[in-house]
């Protein structure tokens, strides 16, 4: 299996193929991959999706993929090193990371609404134009183009119900998980009495209500979603053991390592270990 790897914060790059460009191929960082025109397969994961003219796909750090074209096809990548989605900060999306490795169990086209549709296409040709016309100042451009479709991908990601949650679930489960993964590196903020507060939901009601609607208990959204967040960590960066347990929030080694062996029934320097001798 081909790895890539990216040894620069943001990286675009225009790619026509008439047939698969990149075979059996692994991440190392996130890719935002917009079908500028063309059909065909995309393979992710062990999962067939379809794909067209106009869709935005999502591919994050670990994802195995290839592409079957069935009409030629031209894509647009943007490459984002996780250090720069980790870094990303706007006056709204606090942790753009943690909406993009929430969208890692999503398949396909990640635009949900219609609207988005148009500006996608607009900063993709933009992007193009930039690349095709250097000037001075076109790596600030490009930059600022890209960061509009990190925002445009984050509020459509944010909109894309988790696969638990029910048809019927109302507004306010969402926003509920919206408010964990931005806030999944503050223990003090992801506490009942204070989500309830948050809510405004008694907080002897608000986990059977987020059971029900979502299928999950909240304790255990919290916790998957944080052992993949440092998963991530531990399989493509280079923290230390004590800055993650920093970043998170826990009181020490011992007590990260004994949260992760829980839920992965492997301490986190054999899980690193074994991920290192696979990359």
């Amino acid at each position: 299996m081909r790895k890539e790897n990216l040894h620069q914060l943001v990286e675009v790059i225009y790619k026509r193929a008439d047939q698969c460009p990149l075979v059996n191929s692994q991440l190392s960082f996130f890719q935002m991959v917009y079908v500028i025109s063309g059909s065909g397969l995309l393979h992710i994961n062990g999962n067939a999706i379809s794909y067209q003219t106009g869709n935005l796909m999502l591919l994050t750090p670990n994802d195995c993929y290839s592409f079957d074209i069935v009409n030629t096809t031209e894509f647009l990548l943007v490459k984002l090193n996780s250090e720069y989605a980790k870094e990303y900060k706007s006056k709204s999306i606090d942790h753009v990371e943690c909406l993009f490795h929430y969208a890692s169990h999503l398949s396909g086209c990640i635009l949900s609404r219609k609207a988005d549709e148009y500006l996608v296409k607009s900063i993709a040709e933009s992007l193009l134009h930039t690349m095709d016309n250097k000037d001075i100042y076109d790596e600030d451009l490009i930059i600022h183009y890209v960061n509009a479709l990190i925002v445009i991908a984050a509020r459509n990601i944010a909109k894309i119900k988790p696969s638990g949650v029910k048809e019927s679930a109302d507004k306010r489960v969402l926003e509920i998980i919206n408010y964990i993964q931005t806030n999944i590196f503050y223990p003090q903020k992801l506490k009942v009495l204070v989500m309830a507060k948050k809510f405004d939901i008694s907080d002897t009601y608000l986990g059977s209500y987020f059971k029900n609607h979502s299928g999950e208990t909240i304790q255990s959204f919290v916790s998957n979603y944080k052992i993949r967040l440092i998963e991530h960590r531990l399989s493509f960066s280079d923290m230390r053991i004590n800055e993650i347990v920093d970043e998170f929030g826990f009181s020490d080694e011992s007590h990260l390592n004994k949260f992760f062996k829980k839920h992965r029934n492997v301490s986190l320097t054999a899980y690193r270990k074994a991920k290192v001798s696979v990359n």
